[in-house]
């Protein structure tokens, strides 16, 4: 097969070698419990508590705001629980997307379960949600609105600040899930004005089965995960702590060097972007302008099922994939691709290939070079055996 290309960073990204650098130490040399007071634990206790600066340095949150989390999936659903549990004195409407990740879609079915009325926005061809569809959404009791910043499908990157101010002019609680976007845009949660953020590390280099939760505003009165104590009394169980020092380490230096990182992925993307869309019948998802920078989606007609395409990209030595991870193996059109408008047929033939800066340019007249071959070998055997 030879040298693989992996071009599925928003699956989940290497981690870095600083990232690595900086975890490596607290799993033998400093291994205390944070919650112990001798020296081993004291150790810990400041390594958390200087990542929890960092991390929340990085979007512009103060250390009393973050919470560590086991990754985007529960710091989603801690913040929809949170604020149901919160206001549900208040009303018991929520909106959101219909092209959010399905760590909101399923926890919004869970809350529609115990009586809240879910209203999920549609979004327009590329991917987006205006404020004139959210505010006529909104009601006398609606509570949370919960809108991603960046699709993880088709790289659309929503106007969270106009969203979330349509959302303060009527009290209502914003939540963003920024999964795909930290340290790949930059983010301030003062001037977004968000009351809730989501992030999770290994989008971005750091270690998997870690996150963050930004929050301004109380959390659950009582503990999300009941048990010692920890994260201020909100969330038990022992931290772990050379996964925060990991993703502390790599949101610090993505975000330090974003301006160049985004530059780069762009230019590979864009490339890609425009080679890609040489193939006929070959469509690009997402808006076309506001998208993530390493992030270029497509639809391909008549190659019956991306399952093979991305089948025989791997034999090519090329990973890729056609959407979120979470769902790779259901057979069910992605939902991202049915709400901005695409049939079942051709969401089946979806192809997402997201860049990081590790990517070369050579890689990418890779990809260019062997994608027209599959896509034509493809449709050969699809005509063979239509025939």
């Amino acid at each position: 097969m030879g040298e693989r290309i992996y071009v599925d960073n928003s699956a989940t990204t290497p981690v870095s070698e600083k990232a690595l650098a900086a975890m490596l130490p607290y799993f033998r040399e400093h291994f205390g419990n944070p919650s112990a007071i001798y020296s081993y634990g004291q150790e810990a206790k400041k390594a958390l508590e200087d990542s929890r600066r960092v991390v929340g340095n990085a979007i512009g949150g103060l250390n009393n705001e973050m919470y560590f989390t086991s990754g985007g999936t529960e710091s989603d659903n801690w913040a929809i629980h949170s604020v149901c549990a919160l206001k549900h004195k208040n009303g018991n409407h929520i909106i959101s997307t219909a092209i959010e990740h399905n760590a909101v879609l399923r926890t919004l079915e869970k809350m529609q379960d115990q009586g809240y009325e879910i209203t999920l926005l549609k979004p327009d061809k590329n991917g987006r949600i205006t404020t004139e569809a959210l505010e006529n959404a909104i009601q006398n009791d609606t509570i949370l609105i919960s809108i991603m910043m960046a699709n993880n499908v088709i790289g659309t990157v929503l106007p969270i600040k106009a969203l979330c101010a349509v959302a303060h002019k009527h009290h209502i609680i914003f939540h963003t899930d920024a999964v795909q976007a930290t340290a790949h845009i930059p983010i301030n949660v003062r001037s977004l004005s968000v009351d809730l953020l989501s992030l999770s590390a290994h989008k971005f280099h750091g270690p998997k089965g870690v996150g963050a939760l930004f929050s301004k505003i109380p959390l659950l009165p009582t503990a999300y995960i009941t048990g010692g104590g920890q994260e201020k009394g909100r969330r038990s169980g022992t931290e772990n702590v050379a996964g925060i020092v990991g993703m502390a380490a790599a949101i610090e230096e993505e975000t330090e060097n974003l301006q160049h990182n985004t530059q780069h992925t762009q230019i590979l993307r864009d490339k890609l972007i425009e080679s890609t869309l040489k193939i006929p019948g070959a469509y690009l998802t997402g808006d076309p302008i506001n998208r993530l920078p390493g992030h270029a989606s497509f639809v391909f007609e008549g190659i019956t099922r991306s399952v093979y395409l991305i089948n025989m990209l791997n034999e090519e030595g090329i990973c890729a994939s056609s959407g979120s991870a979470c769902a790779a193996s259901s057979t069910e059109a992605p939902h991202v691709l049915s709400a901005i408008g695409y049939d079942d047929e051709i969401s089946q033939n979806a192809l997402r290939i997201s860049l990081s800066h590790y990517n070369t340019e050579n890689e990418i007249d890779s990809i260019n070079e062997k994608l027209p071959r599959l896509i034509r070998e493809l449709r050969h055997r699809k005509d063979k055996t239509l025939g």
